[in-house]
């Protein structure tokens, strides 16, 4: 039995405002390189301060996370705590759900408003006299000022690696649904077994993300700088890229504990959280296949 039954208060902890001053830098580095401001103005400063906030946050998460798995393992938590992290977790899977909703709805306001305007729909002949050559369609293959922006030269079959990634996303939801049932009986080595097949997915499907991704700049002309729909393209494939990398190392970690036997049938909530992430990530991705690749 937890030796606080009621409530669990920890010990001062210098992690937040170590993590307040890593996501400073990243944020400010980020902003200097995204701004084009070149080496005589900062911008190697910029490169420095999002390098430097990136290894700082990443210690920040292995110390503060270890100090969470060593308090759990010393039985200093309750259910009542057990129920606080999993309303923690729910509160950062819908502020994600968020995240992505705020760029899918930009896609959509392009789609349906931006780019019919430009077309002219409402005032055909201001249209027509800015750029008579520009035709209002999705995906947009011919921005307006296509000297500053020239748009791509073809678009990612959907058909290829998009629906293989489709498939390998989809079946990793599968197994490690298995891997959890596999815990809840105290199966062990299934639970590696599961849990190993789907990092292997995850690892494949970043793989061959990046390989569309050298494709689509080297052969195909879809860059960041193909117009309005090489940004949103590589905007919400890449920041989902970046989630399926973040949830495959979380992955890891927890076959790591699992080896080491940190978790029982009872008491797992380390795995379920993740589990809800690779969900989410997963039923993102569903969405982006549908909207940005095929549609």
């Amino acid at each position: 039995m937890s030796t606080h039954a009621s409530y669990y208060v920890p010990e001062q902890s210098r992690w937040p405002i170590l993590a307040s001053i890593a996501l400073f830098l990243l944020a400010f580095g980020a902003g200097t390189l995204i701004n084009g401001i070149t080496h005589e103005t900062g911008g190697g400063l910029g490169l420095l301060m999002v390098l430097a906030g990136a290894l700082l946050m990443g210690g920040i998460l292995v110390g503060w996370f270890g100090n969470v798995i060593h308090e759990s393992r010393a039985g200093l938590y309750s259910a009542q705590m057990d129920r606080s992290f999993r309303w923690g977790m729910s509160w950062f899977i819908f502020s994600e759900v968020m995240f992505f909703a705020a760029f899918f709805g930009a896609l959509f306001y392009v789609r349906t408003l931006a780019v019919p305007w430009l077309g002219g729909e409402g005032d055909k002949g201001v249209s027509q006299m800015l750029w008579p050559d520009f035709t209002a369609q999705w995906p947009l293959m011919n921005p307006p000022d296509t000297e500053q922006f020239a748009g791509p030269k073809a678009l990612v079959d959907p058909w290829h690696i998009p629906l293989l990634n489709t498939v390998l996303l989809v079946t990793s939801s599968f197994t490690i649904t298995l891997a959890h049932h596999a815990l809840l009986k105290d199966q062990r080595q299934r639970v590696v077994r599961w849990m190993g097949v789907t990092i292997f997915l995850g690892i494949t499907f970043i793989g061959f993300q990046a390989y569309e991704y050298v494709e689509a700049y080297t052969k195909l002309g879809l860059t960041l700088n193909a117009g309005v729909y090489g940004a949103t393209f590589f905007i919400l494939t890449g920041f989902h890229g970046l989630h399926v990398t973040l949830g495959t190392v979380m992955l890891i970690i927890i076959l790591g504990r699992i080896l080491k036997g940190h978790f029982s049938s009872q008491q797992h909530f380390g795995f379920e959280a993740v589990a809800w992430y690779w969900h989410f990530v997963d039923v993102v991705w569903i969405g982006l296949f549908l909207f940005v690749y095929v549609i």
